[in-house]
């Protein structure tokens, strides 16, 4: 993330009141609610996660253990775990 000077962004009215609140201190302006984006919404990451987690899954079904998986995929066997307790969830 980079800063822009206010100086040349902002009214100077608006950036005497600032200054008034801080000066000289880098400051940051969050995006509006409306303006924010989900985890993963610009990438395609939260789609090749659930193919992988499903993968896990078929392959535990199949009879792999927590510990083959957590070598294959390079996750802990934790990691593992949970994700078959989320499928396992997901299928009730």
């Amino acid at each position: 993330m980079s800063y822009i000077n206010a100086s040349k962004l902002l009214p100077t009215d608006l950036l005497e009141l600032i200054q008034d609140y801080i000066e000289g201190e880098y400051i940051y302006i969050p995006k509006k609610e409306q303006n924010k984006k989900y985890w993963g919404e610009n990438t395609d990451t939260k789609d090749q996660l659930a193919i992988r987690n499903m993968n896990i899954y078929q392959r535990y079904i199949k009879g792999y253990t927590t510990k083959a998986l957590a070598e294959e995929f390079y996750l802990s066997e934790k990691s593992i775990q949970r994700i078959i307790l989320n499928k396992k969830k997901e299928k009730s």
